[in-house]
């Protein structure tokens, strides 16, 4: 009489190891997740230009690395090192410059609670409300201190923050290379370890791709185009620290539908309460008609013949990533959330078709 041995025990063998050294691997690599998943998400953005210039040096894959990733290290790393060199300096001034704000002459804080609107508004409420206007007078400076303790913690941290970039940076150049080099052996090896049919896999890699490139260069580009011209606003004005804005514009230019307003309304209201009402008109104009209309032109210029995907994911992604990743998870969110619903586009397809049968 024979025995069947018994599978149990070495499938929960395998498991516990499986999850023992994923978990060990996770550790390994968490303090350079950033760095690992920018060079990949680059890596792939070049695959193009890469395979392009493959061609042109005979097919050697290390020599078309080292040229690209040259290249990317002058047109991409070094004028963003500088960049973040010159944010962490403005950033420092703006704190101190606030603080100046906010030291003898704390009432300037309370200028934008004179705006003939903003007043109108306080004289609404506390007329509806039990709520006095001293109150709310109180309220504000209260949290202009707040925000000021806020800013000045943030600003102790910012050569640190910005040296940290900077190696992060270099770091990302140095995976970009291996990438590049052996990108297609890696993704082919991950491809064979997906149990899915060869149709639906390539079909999934291509929705991805698009969707990446969609975001990534419809999203990013719009908001560094919008986060300039907001800083170019800035400094015709002469606000303080044009890059420190023209970076929160940049942010906030993934908001859905207030975007960069978020940035240059509230230094319109400041310069308004400041008596530079030609400025504060200026700066609106330029927010309105300038800023807000490059967003018609520079995204269909990037995500044309793309995957155009609805906002509702795309800013929940965003939103969700940004949390889970740090800025990576800017674009990593959306296009998780693109890929879980691809995988339920699938599974109905599946269904519909066991359903006919």
């Amino acid at each position: 009489m024979t025995h069947t041995k018994s599978q149990f025990y070495p499938r929960v063998f395998a498991l516990i190891a499986t999850a023992l050294l994923g978990y060990a691997v996770f550790g390994i690599l968490q303090p350079f997740l950033g760095p690992i998943l920018w060079a990949a998400l680059l890596a792939f953005l070049l695959f193009p230009v890469n395979q392009r210039l493959r061609r042109a040096v005979r097919g050697r894959q290390a020599a078309a690395a080292i040229l690209l990733t040259l290249a990317v290290m002058l047109v991409i790393v070094i004028p963003t090192v500088l960049l973040t060199i010159l944010f962490a300096q403005q950033a420092s001034d703006l704190v101190g410059w606030l603080h100046l704000q906010g030291g003898p002459g704390m009432p300037r804080m309370n200028e934008p609670l004179r705006i003939p609107i903003v007043d109108q508004a306080i004289r609404y409420i506390t007329a509806m409300t039990p709520i006095t206007t001293e109150q709310i007078h109180n309220w504000a400076i209260e949290g202009g201190k707040r925000l000021l303790q806020a800013l000045a913690s943030f600003g102790g941290s910012l050569f640190a923050g910005a040296l940290g970039v900077v190696l992060g940076l270099f770091l990302m150049l140095f995976l970009l290379f291996f990438f590049l080099r052996d990108g297609e052996a890696m993704l082919d090896r991950v491809l064979l370890l997906v149990p899915m049919e060869e149709r639906r896999k390539a079909h999934l890699v291509k929705h991805l791709s698009s969707v990446t490139k969609a975001v990534v260069l419809g999203a990013l580009m719009t908001a560094l185009v919008q986060g300039a011209l907001v800083g170019i606003g800035f400094a015709i004005v002469r606000l303080p620290s044009p890059i420190v804005f023209a970076v929160l514009a940049s942010g906030a230019a993934l908001v859905p539908l207030i975007g960069t307003a978020l940035v240059w309304a509230p230094a319109a209201l400041v310069l308004i309460a400041q008596g530079h009402g030609g400025s504060a008109i200026f700066l609106a104009i330029w927010g309105a008609a300038v800023v807000s209309s490059a967003d018609n032109f520079v995204r269909p210029l990037f995500i044309s013949g793309r995957a155009q995907i609805s906002t509702l994911p795309v800013f929940i992604g965003l939103l969700g990533g940004l949390s889970a990743f740090g800025a990576i998870g800017m674009f990593l969110g959306p296009v998780v959330v693109a890929l879980v619903l691809a995988l339920f586009e699938f599974a109905e397809e599946s269904r519909g078709k066991a359903a006919s049968t």
